[in-house]
């Protein structure tokens, strides 16, 4: 019996080590909450085990935190409203601005998940980006905001960025702007497909035209060919007659249409 109590002593000691330990896991940094509330402003690293029989340690992922924007309606310059707006921003989190991120800054900047742990800036950045899409938007007509996305992309993370650091958020990095959904509303695709069938069907029209040109230049050609024939002919026929009048003529060519007879006699 006496050689069991050290036994149970060891892992009540263990259970105690293992269910009183937080560990800070990788893309992670940690802060210590002591049992007075107050907020220990050493950052904890990654891999760091810490003990949490007294206070307690905040983890905060830090690492590619990705901040989801959808179903905005911005203003394009063409002064129609897009019918869907969606992006996704990828940021970074400085691990040694974590305690003075948390500490200082507005609990409403941040957000928790369910697991517990605390996303730093995360509604900061959603509102910054929705404010970058707004202003962004605005420039371009919405049937070519397509065609600009890269454009858009870089535009919106430099808007970002330049307001994180004009409110001297240094310690937050901006490493990623895509955009998922650009729609134009339903009036604006309508009035592109009614503008796109009208320019198909002027189209077809001076295709059409074209063909009517060409044939009429041929039928003119054939005509004109026409009357050099007749021509011709009337003045081989000329020549003819006028070799039968000297005398000068023993065979005569008939022409396919001839209509007459003629006596033609050899010289006395």
């Amino acid at each position: 019996m006496k050689k069991l109590i050290p036994v149970v002593a060891v892992a009540m000691c263990v259970g105690l080590a293992t269910s009183g330990c937080t560990i800070v896991e990788t893309g992670e940094v940690g802060l210590r909450v002591n049992f007075d509330k107050t907020i220990e402003g050493t950052e904890l690293v990654a891999g760091s085990f810490n003990q949490t029989v007294i206070g307690k340690v905040l983890t905060f992922p830090i690492k590619d935190v990705s901040v989801d924007v959808r179903d905005l309606n911005p203003l394009a310059s063409d002064n129609s409203t897009m019918k869907d707006f969606d992006i996704s921003v990828v940021y970074n989190i400085v691990p040694s601005a974590v305690s003075d991120l948390y500490i200082n800054k507005s609990r409403s900047f941040h957000m928790v998940d369910n697991s517990g742990d605390i996303y730093l800036m995360h509604q900061y950045i959603y509102q910054t980006a929705r404010n970058a899409v707004y202003k962004t938007a605005r420039k371009y007509e919405a049937l070519n905001m397509n065609d600009n996305r890269a454009q858009i992309e870089e535009e919106i993370q430099s808007s970002m960025s330049k307001t994180l650091a004009d409110e001297k958020l240094n310690g937050v990095i901006i490493s990623q702007v895509r955009v998922f959904s650009m729609v134009p509303s339903d009036a604006v695709k309508a009035s592109a497909d009614n503008l796109v069938r009208a320019k198909n069907e002027e189209k077809t029209k001076e295709v059409e035209v074209q063909i009517a040109k060409k044939e009429a230049e041929r039928i003119s050609a054939l005509n004109a060919n026409a009357g050099a024939i007749s021509y011709m002919q009337a003045q081989a026929q000329m020549k003819i007659a006028e070799g039968i009048a000297e005398g000068k003529v023993h065979t005569v060519v008939i022409p396919y249409d001839f209509k007459g007879m003629v006596n033609v006699g050899g010289p006395k």
